[in-house]
């Protein structure tokens, strides 16, 4: 492979995240999310009802995301899959047009999220599980890097595209910069935040195609009769032999707590904004523009620092950040910051959440990159797509847990702040496990055995 050519995959293979990430950033965190809230009204009540929507697309995910790793490590065609998953992601946040103020239907609306989280997550498992051709070891922690600065900025992008043309308050039915809806749609039914939907589903279509047109994988192999059943019983018997891969199973675990605390303050940041310091849907995305651009800046800067320290100390950095942001979130109200009393009008507590949401952006953005150029270093020889389809099932076995424990902390106390206290202890279970993982992996277990 020349180098033009090579160099021409990894920048199609960065496109997955320029086109992806929209999903996150604007129907996950900053834009539907909060649009819930206000179709709902109550914020407890949105946030249990969002807690438990995500937690029903995690099990399916748990579920189906190392049967999925091992069947394309048996068949040789990722492309085909995610060929499959993006029509899955593109359906599935088209839809969300439709959930108009007038005709609200929350458990339609769901199931479409739930179609387009499924496509995002399982498309990503095979696009991650390409990472290791695309360099040598020591590079993978910078290309990593780079593809999720690249794809932040992908999401800045969109979201400033959104909040200058399209979303409008619902007082003033204005966009950020004053503006009516483009397209002249109709701000009294809310069809320029609903827009958010379409817009979303364009904008991977459109991105995914440099993706389609410069990544390709080796040759596709026919699959064997069998191949499925085989794939099963492959994968049951990689989780039996975990505890023979110590630092794997422990890295695996580590970040199942981790990353599952970290995709919460994803999935609740905007809608707890919008009902605790009562924020509209333009606030809540002015918030992720600084959160962004902070994650872009630093998963560039991280993505050196793998390179150099390795992702260990990297990631390790990073759960200490966050899990002091989990603990500050829940001492910022609209009436109190930290204990001490504010006025109503005060800005104290949207400044103090700000600066939270720039920590949240740029440990967040780091310690994604991180681990995915950890787990690199952990996949079993020979067995990276299913090595990473349990990568997955690690991030979102517990996945549906915390969004459910919100709900249930949330719906029990009646109060959002309390309802994310389950992060910090998820954060420091990932913490403690994250000791037991070698940098390089199981190597030394692989050359004993063979």
């Amino acid at each position: 492979m020349s180098e033009v050519s090579a160099r021409k995959r990894i920048w199609g293979w960065f496109f997955f995240d320029w086109a992806s990430q929209p999903y996150n950033t604007l129907l996950i965190t900053f834009i539907f999310a909060p649009y819930i809230k206000d179709l709902m009204g109550d914020g407890a009540e949105a946030q249990a009802a969002w807690g438990f929507g995500v937690a029903a697309a995690g099990i399916i995910i748990a579920i189906l995301a190392p049967v999925l790793g091992a069947m394309a490590d048996n068949s040789g065609n990722r492309l085909r899959w995610i060929w499959l998953f993006s029509a899955m992601y593109v359906v599935g946040s088209f839809g969300l047009w439709f959930a108009a103020p007038d005709s609200f239907d929350l458990h339609t609306t769901l199931l479409l999220f739930a179609i387009g989280m499924v496509g995002m997550e399982f498309a990503t498992i095979f696009t991650n599980s390409m990472l290791p051709e695309l360099g040598t070891t020591e590079e993978v922690g910078r290309i990593s890097g780079n593809g999720w600065a690249f794809g932040y900025v992908g999401g800045l992008f969109a979201l400033v595209l959104m909040l200058a043309l399209f979303a409008e308050d619902a007082q003033s039915g204005k966009t950020m910069i004053g503006l009516d809806p483009a397209f002249g749609l109709n701000a009294t039914q809310r069809e320029g935040t609903r827009f958010v939907g379409p817009l979303t589903a364009l904008w991977y279509a459109m991105f995914m195609i440099p993706f389609f047109l410069w990544v390709r994988d080796p040759k596709p192999i026919k699959p064997a009769k069998g191949a499925t059943a085989g794939a099963l019983k492959e994968v049951w018997g990689t989780i039996q032999n975990l505890p023979q891969t110590p630092s794997l199973f422990a890295y695996l675990g580590s970040s199942m707590f981790y990353r599952d605390a970290l995709n919460g303050m994803y999935t609740f940041g905007g809608i707890y904004a919008a009902g605790v310091l009562n924020w509209s849907v333009v606030d809540v995305g002015i918030f992720g523009i600084l959160a962004i651009i902070s994650g872009a800046i630093f998963a560039w800067i991280g993505g050196r620092a793998d390179e150099k320290l390795g992702p260990k100390p990297v990631i390790t950095f990073c759960i200490f950040v966050l899990c002091g942001v989990a603990i500050a979130i829940v001492f910022i109200s609209r009436e109190k910051v930290f204990g001490i009393a504010v006025e109503e009008t005060s800005k104290l507590p949207d400044v103090a959440f700000y600066v939270l949401g720039a920590l949240i952006g740029a440990a967040g953005g780091v310690i994604q990159s991180a681990s995915r150029s950890m787990m690199v270093r952990q996949a079993l020889p020979g067995k990276t797509a299913e090595s990473f389809g349990l990568y997955a099932l690690a991030g979102k076995a517990t996945s549906f847990i915390a969004p459910f424990l919100i709900g249930v902390v949330t719906l029990w106390s009646g109060s959002q702040q309390i309802g994310v206290t389950p992060l910090i202890a998820l954060f420091l279970l990932g913490l403690i496990l994250l000791r037991w993982v070698n940098p390089k992996g199981d190597s030394d277990t692989w050359a004993t055995a063979s």
